[in-house]
């Protein structure tokens, strides 16, 4: 495969996917102990996940055509706003690719967006400026009907029953040229300028909210800069013959195919809502995403990003003093903004550091588990209670009629195979080859 062919391992048919598997990643180690054969299995089975937790693309298609809709009524020229260039930019797990279905269907999709404009009038404080923004959207009928009571930031669309999804839009303001900028963040894999990508935005809970006209005192953001920054440790290098696929831009198109760590995200991220079930100290996605993608060290495939990230990823959360807490604190600092904690309510509420733990070691102990299993029944079984068991059922419904896994001889036992050299050779007779039974 060739990088700049854009021929990648997820432009390849199931068995050619087998075959690269086999040859580009004979010495990659694994707790426990997998054969070449087996991690590609196992691979095919996580990637099958990852595409039954997407969401559709009917779904995607309608939520931006509904954010694009909003966006062109802030910017009639009728509007307050049109002056300032408004437009809806998608942010969160809708931007970098890791949103999931929820476990439930009558939960709704939550697509966050950012309202951005160029600049504002002198005398707008951040107060006048989110005021300007609902006022606009309660001028049209169906936009009044849907808003919800103002939020802390945010102002809420909940779109009809039969959606699913409501979207929150939060009111911004950039510096002129933004947009340029943007573009040359999500085109450029080495970009660092992640402060040229930040916004300023309203929050009703501030000193300065009424009457701070400089838009530099107002609370600052970078889901942009955040984006750019997961997008560069999603890519895999050329190295690894493996093409890279645009996973993130500011106006996504649909991405059906998605990139190892875009996949191990969604699968902690399913975890972790199977585990909690919507309790509000759940770990939160940006936390998840973070470690995860800090951890994260450029694997070619599912299974070997996930267990390395689920092994590695505490090692990312660091110890700090707090002068504020007058104690040690924990500390998942933002990748485009070190001086924002993540972690930052887990003192006032030490439930969520617990959870967050319990959630790690639970996850580590149930994918292990599994792992070590070798007939797909056993396989099955135990992802129904991490995944759920429709998601799961759907998932090998899917992988046994396209005709992914087969059945083979007896597989070699974990004691045998612990002490044969994981290299394999390129052609094996048909008796030595290894795979589920079923």
């Amino acid at each position: 495969m060739d990088a700049k062919s854009g021929y990648g391992f997820n432009n390849l048919r199931p068995k050619q996917r087998k075959k690269w598997f086999l040859q580009n990643n004979r010495n990659i180690k694994l707790n426990p102990m997998l054969t070449n054969e087996i991690k590609a299995q196992f691979n095919e089975i996580l990637e099958e996940i990852g595409n039954n937790l997407d969401i559709s693309e009917t779904q995607y298609k309608f939520a931006v055509q509904s954010y694009q809709a909003v966006g062109k009524w802030l910017a009639d020229e009728k509007s307050l706003l049109s002056p300032y260039k408004p437009e809806i930019l998608p942010q969160g797990s809708f931007l970098l690719g890791t949103m999931i279905k929820p476990v439930n269907d009558s939960d709704e999709l939550d697509v966050d967006l950012v309202c951005r404009l160029e600049g504002k009038k002198a005398d707008w404080a951040q107060y006048h400026l989110k005021k300007i923004v609902g006022d606009r959207l309660k001028e049209n009928k169906t936009y009044k009907e849907m808003l919800d009571e103002e939020g802390r930031r945010c102002w809420t669309l909940n779109y009809a029953d039969s959606s699913k999804y409501h979207m929150d839009v939060l009111p911004s303001i950039v510096s002129e040229g933004h947009r340029v900028i943007l573009e040359k963040a999500f085109s450029a894999i080495d970009f660092k300028d992640f402060e040229k990508t930040a916004i300023r935005i309203t929050d009703n809970q501030e000193d300065n909210y009424f009457n701070e006209t400089n838009p530099d005192y107002w609370n600052k953001s970078n889901p942009f800069g955040y984006a750019a920054w997961f997008q560069e440790r999603c890519s895999i290098s050329i190295r690894k013959s493996v093409f890279l696929s645009e996973s993130v831009n500011p106006l996504p198109t649909y991405q059906k195919e998605k990139l190892p760590l875009q996949r191990v995200v969604q699968i902690l991220k399913r975890h972790r809502d199977i585990m909690f079930d919507g309790d509000e100290d759940k770990p939160i996605s940006i936390i998840i995403t973070t470690l995860s993608s800090k951890a994260y060290n450029k694997e070619t495939d599912i299974i070997t990003a996930l267990t390395n990230v689920v092994e590695n990823m505490e090692s990312f959360i660091e110890t700090k003093f707090s002068v504020e807490h007058n104690k040690w604190i924990k500390w998942i600092g933002n990748p485009v903004n070190e001086e924002e904690n993540f972690a930052d309510k887990w003192p006032e509420n030490p439930q969520k550091e617990k959870n967050f733990y319990e959630w790690l070691n639970k996850v580590k102990t149930e994918l292990s588990s599994s792992f070590e299993l070798k007939e797909l029944n056993k396989i099955q079984e135990s992802f129904s209670p991490i995944f759920g068991k429709r998601i799961t059922d759907k998932t090998f419904s899917n992988i046994s009629n396209k005709g992914l896994l087969k059945s083979t001889s007896t597989l070699l036992s974990a004691n045998v195979a612990q002490h044969i050299d994981t290299e394999l050779p390129k052609k094996l007779p048909k008796t030595k080859r290894e795979g589920f039974q079923k």
